[in-house]
């Protein structure tokens, strides 16, 4: 009876999928946006132009620093943790946390201590142009070592596919991180601006060390949990575990963490690229050093944080299937792997299309509304193209990681910031392009990327894009837009309210677009079960208008 009671009990955590993950991360990472948005607001106004402006000399040295000392290994920590538990090694993959987190340990803690004893030969050797930045530097250092093992624990949970210690540690962190900022920052302003700028640097560390101690009440629950999932025979060490030695074991976890580490910092390097080449390809095209800096901020400033607000739950998304493939993959599940491929491709269309369509119709009103920046409306709207783009580059990346080959999409990126630049060079130069072409050549690098990524997914799966469900996606997505441009004008003509008009023509558009699908077929209700957040509520709406019966 133990033994049944077990297996049931396994199987019912197995029908935990991605999605449900996909919604706690969703959830989480709009809280964390929308504390972290006002944060910025008060410590301005403690700070100042030239207390921020300490604070981001010094955390992009935290930053850097945190990459290298984690270098991707949080995500292979997951997809082995997967591998594991899907082959019901639970003492297997308690090891690999442990061996892991061991190495997290050293090189957090070295790390740590390099960017402390290395702050001031950053200065001396002018790294960071101003000296009062060396306080915040150092304010930062110990933060490191603790961000390291939050990081690396997460992966640990998020390999047994549970999500929400990752989101609410996420949040945890950020209410701490936040309060710290503007307590200290306030405190320590009478002793002087780099003080302060140091005080609010302090919000790093007390952020991860109370995520940290969630954490540590998650890995409870989850070996007690453990307890109750499996029998003792099982939680004993494989043979396989008998004959597998510390350094196998590091191995096999850095083979996977370093090309998803590259792939990581591809996106600074390439960000990089563009404040080399942008700025200078616009002053060829006729503009001003100041006009091109104004354009430059257009773009990196306003039009991509609005194409990764668009994205957030794709993000998310992308972080739940890597688990979940790799628990698939080791099963040799290939069917399990072709369904949740196709599944999490569907959800990032379903989403990413109406977006697309929002800020195409909206660039103006949307950077009027936001930014009180109309001018930015061009480079908006091209930037919009991003977003589909985008939203099929993270799954398929993430897809790919799970299936054990992170060193595929790490070369596609780089093919594709190749390509990135030879457009940057070309298009940002011509008068009639400026700005936008940059904006062009940003899209072409993610869609580069992301259809690469779709080939190889097709070589090793079998899994090709469902054209005809994309295309009822474009229909609905279209008469989306039709629906937002009209209603947005009418509203604009009537009240003569930007926000008025841009947030009712978004609703309006919105009701349109999943009426469309339904009545094209283009979603089931199944489908509209497995949306995070919305889907079940849609449904009940949809049901009263008899459009799924």
């Amino acid at each position: 009876m133990r033994v049944i009671n077990t297996v049931d009990k396994q199987e019912s955590k197995q029908k935990t999928t991605f999605l449900k993950g996909t919604l706690i991360l969703t959830i989480a990472g709009i809280v964390v946006k929308v504390i972290g948005s006002l944060n910025w607001i008060f410590v301005s106004r403690v700070l100042g132009g030239v207390g921020i402006g300490l604070y981001q000399m010094a955390f992009p040295i935290y930053f850097l620093a945190f990459n290298i000392s984690t270098a991707g290994v949080p995500v292979a920590i997951s997809i082995v943790t997967a591998e594991r538990v899907a082959m019901r090694d639970i003492w297997g993959a308690r090891r690999v946390f442990h061996i892991s987190m061991s190495v997290m340990f050293v090189t957090g803690l070295v790390c740590s201590l390099l960017t402390y004893y290395g702050a001031h030969w950053l200065i001396e050797w002018d790294l960071i142009r101003d000296p009062r930045a060396y306080y915040a530097v150092i304010a930062l250092a110990p933060a490191i070592f603790f961000v390291t093992i939050l990081a690396s624990s997460r992966g640990y949970l998020q390999g047994w596919q549970r999500m929400t210690p990752t989101g609410v540690s996420q949040i945890v962190e950020q209410i701490f991180r936040v309060i710290t900022m503007v307590v200290f920052a306030q405190m320590l302003l009478p002793y002087g601006i780099e003080y302060a700028a140091a005080g609010a640097s302090l919000g790093a560390l007390a952020g991860a060390v109370m995520g940290l101690l969630v954490l540590v009440y998650f890995h409870w629950k989850l070996n007690r949990d453990i307890k109750s999932m499996y029998t003792p025979e099982e939680l004993l060490p494989q043979e396989a575990d008998k004959s597998e030695n510390v350094w196998k074991i590091m191995k096999r976890i850095f083979q996977l963490s370093l090309p998803v580490s590259a792939t990581s910092i591809m996106l600074p390097v390439v960000a990089n690229l563009d404040l080399l080449i942008v700025p200078q390809r616009l002053e060829v095209a006729g503009y001003s050093v100041n006009q091109a800096t104004k354009l430059f901020g257009y773009l990196t400033g306003m039009a991509v944080p609005l194409v990764n607000l668009s994205t957030i739950l794709t993000a998310a998304l992308a972080v739940s299937i890597v688990p979940a493939i790799s628990h698939a993959r080791i099963l040799k599940d290939n069917e399990s792997c072709f369904n949740q491929t196709a599944a999490a491709v569907r959800i990032s269309n379903f989403i990413c299309f109406p977006a697309f369509v929002t800020v195409f119709i909206l660039a103006v009103p949307i950077s009027t509304l936001i930014y009180n920046a109309p001018d930015a409306g061009p480079a908006v709207w091209v930037s919009s193209f991003s977003i589909v783009l985008l939203g099929l580059h993270q799954v398929t990346t993430a897809v790919l990681q799970g299936l054990g080959h992170p060193t595929v999409p790490m070369v596609n990126m780089i093919i594709a910031a190749v390509i990135k630049v030879i457009l940057n060079w070309t298009f940002t130069a011509q008068p009639s392009l400026g700005i936008m072409g940059a904006a062009w050549a940003t899209a072409a690098d993610i869609g580069v990327a992301a259809f690469i990524n779709l080939y190889f997914l097709y070589r090793f799966i079998n899994y090709k894009m469902e054209l005809l469900q994309v295309l009822k996606n474009m229909i609905a997505a279209a008469v989306m837009g039709g629906a937002i441009y009209f209603s947005y004008q009418y509203i604009y003509l009537h009240t003569h309210s930007n926000a008025m008009g841009t947030l009712l023509s978004f609703f309006i558009g919105s009701v349109v677009y999943l009426a469309s699908l339904v009545a094209i077929k283009g979603v089931k209700e199944d489908d509209m079960a497995a949306l995070p957040v919305v889907g079940k509520y849609v449904i009940k709406v949809f049901n009263k208008f008899g459009l799924f019966h």
